[in-house]
């Protein structure tokens, strides 16, 4: 799934290594810093004193297959987003690979615990419709922080509307069965950003602000960033 935590800050954290430093001219864009950063401290304060320990006591008391099965679930259900944008951003290899990875892992992966599609040689993609409009020329705005939902740009803030059509839980009726669906994969995502924290280094907010407009950058060019040295 593409619904981002109350920290979905973090989540960039973990990529922001492997993204080329090159971007940052292009894309540190902050011209509502001054409303951004008292949100950030928000979605901060939640996290800390609500998220993260939550995060924290389901990983303790979860084993550990069960806990990796559960994401791969999620990640799974994720595919359907993946082969969307896709389709739209006319890439019929990458859209063949979404198709397999779902029918096998919802088939043989029993609904997606068993990620069989990546033992198989087919690598899971990582699509949303703000990458389709990049892709498609529409440049990235200013950075947005967004009250709970994290790290955005103008352009992608309204993007995940869009995707959640691709999401189950529009779909649930029975509201408590959607509801606990979403709290767990909300709690999934957080757990398994706790081990990428140690990566902030200096002022969060910029860190992770730089972190994930290269992130973007990264994944809109599908990795092609050109280098400014």
């Amino acid at each position: 799934m593409r619904w981002s935590n109350p920290l979905a800050q973090l989540c960039v954290c973990a990529s922001v290594l492997l993204v080329p430093f090159a971007a940052n001219a292009a894309t540190e864009e902050d011209p509502w810093e001054s409303v951004n950063r008292p949100i950030f401290q928000f979605n901060d304060f939640v996290d800390t004193y609500a998220l993260k320990p939550i995060a924290q006591g389901y990983e303790y008391v979860t084993p550990q297959f069960l806990e990796d099965g559960i994401h791969n679930m999620f990640r799974n259900v994720g595919d359907v987003t993946n082969l969307a944008n896709n389709i739209l951003q006319a890439k019929p290899a990458a859209a063949g690979v979404d198709t397999a990875r779902i029918i096998f892992n919802t088939t043989f992966g029993l609904l997606g615990f068993f990620d069989v599609g990546t033992k198989m040689g087919l690598h899971r993609s990582d699509e949303d419709f703000g990458q389709t409009l990049g892709y498609w020329g529409v440049s990235s705005g200013p950075y947005v922080m967004l009250p709970l939902l994290g790290p955005s740009t103008l352009r992608d803030a309204p993007s995940k509307y869009v995707d959640s059509y691709t999401a189950p839980y529009r779909y649930i009726n029975d509201i408590p069965v959607r509801n606990s669906t979403f709290g767990l994969n909300i709690v999934d995502t957080r757990a398994s950003l706790l081990s990428s924290e140690k990566l902030i280094s200096g002022d969060k907010y910029t860190f992770i602000r730089n972190a994930y407009l290269q992130n973007r950058e990264f994944k809109v060019k599908d990795g092609q960033v050109e280098d400014d040295f």
